[in-house]
């Protein structure tokens, strides 16, 4: 996914090693890419197809995370990050965690009735539990929170790279004004939608529901391989009947089975809903990134909550 190690030429025509940045899966790696421009080379260690939330570096994995200059993760996602950065030591090394600063809001457990209506956990960022509850790490999918991971990213791009802060800033502030359209794209497309609940695979729409003023009704907790008890499908396929719900969202990298068992059992449609977790091939062979997934995901919000 990412480029390899290479080089280029300063002002005085001498070689110039680029600045290593290793990222952990695909919404860093791009945030990354977009702030680091030509003066990084940006590396992601989940592959192209991969679940991340079960993902776990290989020693080929290790020694890139030991000779990186800047490692950029999110948090929570990935639960072997802290301890790899421990084995791999590197006292150079800048660590960025993109979600720093960003209140973290509690999870949805998959026996919860309550749907996850987002509110946040006070006081949440520095833990991963609270009162047995999950923190949700999908912030990415909120754009303005997007912006404030992109933001945390270009701050330790300049740290590592002083030289070449200024560009880190203009790119930073370029991509900003991309994810501030998109969130202006998604207020206006929601706003006057005729129902706000949407059921999905796993819950990973959290932030991206409070944004707009929406109700996500995940049929499954945060990790989105956790199988739904009877109970709990049962209770889905209620709720989504009482609510009239007309598709069940599942996403590229899960088996879609759950959701279409539901589906069927109401007798409605399925759609894809990105978790933007990882790209497929196939979004690779369609040009497909951030920003392109997220339009997809307004358009198929758009189509579902106007049904």
């Amino acid at each position: 996914m990412g480029e390899g190690a290479g080089a280029r030429s300063g002002a005085s025509g001498e070689a110039e090693t680029k600045l290593k940045v290793v990222t952990t899966f695909y919404p860093m790696y791009e945030f990354s890419r977009q702030v680091a421009g030509d003066n990084a080379d940006v590396v992601a260690l989940v592959p192209a197809g991969a679940e991340p939330h079960d993902w776990e570096p290989s020693a080929k994995d290790m020694a890139l995370i030991a000779d990186a200059d800047v490692f950029v993760y999110n948090g929570i996602v990935e639960g072997w990050a802290e301890k790899a950065l421990a084995s791999a030591g590197n006292a150079d090394r800048i660590v960025v965690k993109a979600s720093e600063g960003i209140a973290l809001q509690e999870g949805v457990a998959e026996e919860e009735d309550d749907h996850g209506h987002g509110d946040e956990a006070e006081g949440a960022e520095d833990r991963d539990h609270d009162h047995g509850h999950e923190l949700d790490p999908h912030v990415w999918l909120d754009p303005s929170l997007a912006k404030r991971e992109v933001s945390n990213i270009e701050a330790a791009l300049a740290k590592a790279d002083p030289e070449h802060a200024a560009d880190y800033a203009s790119n930073a502030e370029a991509f900003n004004a991309k994810l501030s359209e998109l969130d202006q794209a998604f207020r206006d497309g929601l706003k006057d939608a005729k129902r706000k609940e949407f059921v999905t695979q796993h819950a990973a729409f959290g932030y991206l529901a409070k944004a707009y003023g929406l109700t996500q009704v995940p049929i499954s907790g945060l990790s989105p391989d956790q199988e739904p008890s009877p109970e709990r499908m049962a209770d889905i396929v209620k709720e989504a009947k009482r609510r009239d719900v007309k598709t069940i969202f599942f996403e590229t990298l899960v088996d879609p089975k759950v959701a279409r068992t539901i589906a069927d059992e109401i007798g409605a449609a399925t759609d894809v809903l990105n978790p933007l977790e990882g790209l497929t091939d196939e979004d690779r062979k369609n040009g497909l990134d951030y920003i392109g997934i997220m339009r997809n995901n307004l358009a198929a919000l758009k189509k579902a909550l106007n049904q």
